[in-house]
């Protein structure tokens, strides 16, 4: 007997141990989690981020290591509805007084007019515009795209410069009709913008079809769109402080512009888009171009995160060598761009899709593509 009580007393321990260790992973696990902070992300941000799925390249894309500058943690970027009531109604009543494009401008952007017309279709109605089309053509002529023989319509310009070229081209040109400085001390500073825009959308041309990204004339159209908000901007303030504004980093003129305005120029671009009635996701994909300025990569639509961020990369850069911040591309390495305007925009290049973008930014070709919208001389063979 007293062997068999040894059995079962064993057993029973066998169970008791089995049972104890069994119990701390249901005690664990029934515990509510501890919930991890988040990096403050903008309202303007959050309400695009709450409706994206969750991100699944979390573990592909690195976060920038580098604490998060003071100056970026302290900015808080103001929307549409932070605004009170008669603030955000004498800046509506401010961005609808600029004068709306030409009807031509929805046809262009129309999804349908991106993705299948050609160069019949765009010749056709750029020419229904007859002002528009002789800027175009005088354009396409000019220097900055180093043709080697002249044009002398919109299909020819579309051969030796490709269609989405050509498209953004003629977007600006439609743009251009609603923003026309009043005085003559703020031509400079729009022909500044004008000439970053130009330069922005043929990098984005140019680096999209580098790097195989899906839907490139969608992505230039966002770039040349991402400058509304900086003309809109240019309009509103006093023209004697357009130079200073135009030069300082794209944080610092953010938080000038919410001083002066109460929102800033991506807000506002906003604005002024859903005034001309554009196609709400177009609004909103140009205004989450602009918004990489604050938002972590996490909180970005994984779906959009390389296209955000090439397409902010292009207008930096379009800046920088318009304004004469930067002479040439030759020896440019984004992850070596260490300033605040660039923090977020740093880990969002890490993306897969963007692995050869280092190449793409020295390849001889865009180099001389970009010495001649500078100006400079190009060596020919």
């Amino acid at each position: 007997m007293s062997l068999y009580m040894i059995w079962i007393a064993g057993v029973l321990a066998l169970a008791l141990a089995w049972w104890f260790f069994r119990r701390e992973p249901v005690k664990a696990t029934a515990e509510p989690p501890i919930a991890m902070p988040r990096a403050a992300t903008p309202p303007a941000a959050r309400s695009a981020a709450d409706k994206a799925p969750v991100p699944t390249l979390r573990e592909t894309v690195p976060v920038a290591a580098e604490p998060l500058p003071a100056a970026l943690a302290e900015f808080h970027w103001l929307a549409e509805q932070d605004m009170d009531s008669a603030h955000r109604n004498t800046l509506l009543a401010a961005v609808r007084g600029i004068p709306r494009p030409p009807r031509s401008m929805q046809k262009l952007l129309s999804p349908d007019f991106v993705a299948k017309a050609g160069s019949a279709e765009l010749s056709e109605l750029v020419m229904g515009e007859p002002l528009i089309a002789a800027k175009v053509l005088s354009t396409v002529n000019a220097p900055f795209y180093g043709l080697h023989k002249p044009v002398t319509n919109i299909g020819q310009a579309v051969t030796f410069l490709g269609m989405n070229t050509v498209r953004s081209i003629c977007l600006q040109y439609m743009l251009a009709e609603a923003f026309k400085p009043k005085l003559a001390e703020a031509q400079r500073s729009f022909d500044a913008i004008w000439k970053a825009s130009a330069i922005a959308s043929e990098l984005c041309v140019r680096l999209g079809k580098a790097l195989a990204l899906p839907d490139q004339g969608t992505l230039s159209t966002h770039v040349v769109l991402s400058f509304v908000g900086q003309l809109a901007t240019a309009s509103l303030i006093p023209p004697s402080g357009l130079e200073k504004w135009l030069e300082r980093g794209r944080l610092e003129r953010a938080r000038l512009e919410q001083e002066l305005l109460g929102l800033n120029a991506t807000e506002i671009g906003g604005l002024l888009m859903k005034s001309w009635e554009l196609p709400q996701e177009l609004v909103d994909d140009v205004c989450g171009v602009g918004r990489q300025l604050v938002t972590p990569y996490m909180s970005t639509d994984p779906r959009h995160a390389p296209r955000f961020a090439l397409a902010y990369l292009c207008a930096r850069l379009g800046e920088r060598l318009a304004l004469g911040q930067l002479d040439s591309l030759e020896h440019y390495d984004p992850a070596q761009d260490g300033g605040v305007d660039t923090y977020h925009l740093r880990a969002s290049l890490g993306h897969p899709a963007l692995s050869r973008l280092d190449q793409a930014l020295t390849s001889p070709e865009l180099l001389a593509a970009v010495d001649q919208m500078l100006g400079k001389a190009v060596a020919t063979a």
